[in-house]
């Protein structure tokens, strides 16, 4: 009994020993060639049109309650010049991104999770290691980089309908001045913070896509496997995301002094 018990106690150590040598293996069949440019265009492709229509319907309240929300902070302060800067800083450095690995591991990694998944209890991916073919360089890899791809662009959406949600909200609902809203876009806000943003969302497709691989490629018992390996994949994801996030956040913190109006 108390072998059992600690063997569940470790199994999430060894779960996240295997998580990071699958990992390793990825990194590693990123230069090994051929390269399925096929496979990564037409994943590519999948994952942008599951993911682009809700990436920009969650933008717009997320620009919208950031800027009802810091305009009305601001205005406490009297500092009402200052609420489209403030704005830009958050939904760039931690909105953007925020939102776009949520749905590129709630629609992307799950779709990913489900088709390997498949593959793996129809014993397809067995099939392919018995003639040779490596299953993570064939079909991990190009969805890897799809994800990669396809969360920078979808960053810059999430950036730019975001920015442009909190102007119309603050123009409209606080009676902000769209100049001052305009203008304002540089007294804080810096070249560095767009980078930071692109850097998370690249970091977080990264993230998302080998978790979803990883259980989707380890699932087991059948077609109730694969949905407890997509559920975990999507849980796992979000877990790893928002721990992320805190640490790329205090290094730009750290590395990047804040620009001062």
């Amino acid at each position: 009994m108390a072998a059992l018990t600690a063997s569940r106690a470790l199994a999430p150590i060894g779960t996240a020993g295997k998580l990071f040598a699958f990992a390793l293996d990825v990194a590693r069949g990123l230069f090994r060639r051929p390269f399925q440019t096929r496979e990564f265009f037409q994943q590519a492709w999948f994952i942008a049109s599951v993911t682009i229509v809700p990436t920009a319907l969650v933008a717009i309240p997320f620009g919208a309650v950031i800027a009802l929300q810091v305009g009305g902070l601001i205005a406490q302060f009297g500092a009402q010049s200052f609420t489209g800067s403030a704005s830009v800083l958050a939904v760039v450095r931690e909105a953007g991104p925020i939102a776009t690995s949520l749905l590129i591991a709630g629609a992307g990694g799950s779709a990913i999770a489900a088709d390997l998944g498949a593959r793996k209890i129809r014993e397809e991916l067995d099939a392919m290691m018995v003639l040779g073919i490596d299953p993570i360089q064939r079909l991990v890899v190009p969805r890897v980089l799809a994800c990669m791809l396809v969360a920078v662009f979808l960053n810059g959406l999430v950036s730019v309908v975001g920015v442009m949600g909190g102007y119309v909200f603050n123009v409209i609902l606080q009676h902000g001045t769209p100049g001052a809203y305009l203008s304002s876009f540089t007294a804080l806000a810096q070249l560095p913070d767009l980078y930071q943003g692109m850097v998370k969302a690249l970091v977080f497709g990264l993230i998302a896509a080998i978790v979803a691989s990883y259980m989707g490629m380890n699932a087991g018992g059948g077609p109730k496997g694969v949905g407890d390996a997509v559920n975990m994949s999507v849980v796992v994801t979000f877990m790893l995301l928002f721990l992320v996030n805190f640490v790329l956040s205090a290094l730009y913190i750290q590395l990047v002094p804040p620009k001062t109006g």
